[in-house]
């Protein structure tokens, strides 16, 4: 039985590489500093609670932050709580950024065309208060089929020096290929949990490649960015193996996460303290081939 229960360094997931910066495989998704949600779904954390909890991680050997410029609620910001909480900055921490989808200044949502992409990068840079951004990832609306057009843009920025790296977002293998005939591609930010496997082909291709897979709501599942606390219940196989481990269902959740290979990071996000320990513990949660032949697909 492994314990959770101990306070656990992010170290104990094991590391990959973005291109050349080596980052631990349990993370840190800044979303929720914002509040409940990024989009205004519940009263945010005090201020100084947000910004503890944003150097607690790095105290815990966090070195790799996913943020956006569009992850804002009526009372904070993502980057700017960032910005405050961890300049200057450590040159062990990777922030990986997204662009592609925006919020203007009311959160009314809309969907970048390629000459906003200069826009929404300058924006994360500024918000930051960096020179260059460590890695951006191109998020895929719904609508466009080709990212070409998109990504190319975000190849000359690179080009330019103002990204180090690129990834992509909600993709399928066939628009992987399509990034990686215009530029390096160092990781894949898609949907993807226990239950939530629609893109184990595009896990798998990862893999083969070398390429970091980053899944999003790997603990919250199909409650999105309501988040863990809204699910009405736990899969009783779920609780089982967290019960025979002294830990949390979110806890087996990301180490079942962590399990689907060595490529494959963790992003977690909280605006609570208690829970941001409990995520990194979770890095040091090993499941049996039994208990991963026991979760099986969930829904």
């Amino acid at each position: 039985m492994t314990s959770t229960k101990a306070i656990v360094d992010a170290s104990a997931a094991g590391s990959w590489r973005l291109g050349d910066l080596s980052v631990n495989r349990l993370g840190f998704g800044a979303m929720r500093v914002t509040g409940s949600a990024a989009f205004d779904l519940g009263a945010p954390s005090e201020r100084e609670t947000a910004i503890g909890v944003l150097r607690r991680a790095v105290e815990l050997g966090v070195n790799h932050i996913d943020t956006a410029a569009i992850y804002f609620s009526r009372l904070r910001s993502a980057n700017e709580l960032i910005n405050t909480a961890l300049a200057p900055y450590s040159d062990e921490l990777v922030i990986a950024t997204k662009v592609g989808p925006g919020r203007d200044a009311s959160g009314e949502w809309y969907s970048a065309s390629p000459e906003q992409l200069r826009g929404q990068v300058e924006e994360n840079l500024r918000q930051l208060g960096r020179d260059h951004l460590d890695v951006v990832n191109l998020r895929r609306m719904p609508a466009v089929s080709s990212i070409s057009e998109h990504f190319g843009v975000l190849a000359e920025l690179r080009e330019e020096g103002l990204i180090r790296h690129l990834g992509v977002s909600n993709v399928t293998v066939e628009h992987l290929a399509e990034a990686q005939a215009i530029a390096p591609v160092v990781c894949v930010q898609n949907r993807f949990g226990l239950g939530l496997q629609e893109h184990d082909e595009v896990l798998a291709r990862c893999g083969e490649q070398g390429i970091a897979f980053v899944p999003f709501f790997a603990i919250a599942g199909e409650t999105r960015e309501r988040g863990a606390a809204a699910r009405a219940g736990e899969d009783e196989r779920v609780a089982e193996v967290a019960q025979a481990h002294g830990a949390s269902p979110a806890q087996v959740r990301l180490a079942w996460t962590l399990h689907q290979g060595p490529h494959v990071l963790a992003i977690p996000g909280t605006g609570n303290r208690e829970h941001l320990e409990e995520n990194v513990a979770a890095g040091a949660l090993r499941l049996t081939t039994e208990e991963l032949a026991k979760l099986g697909p969930l829904g």
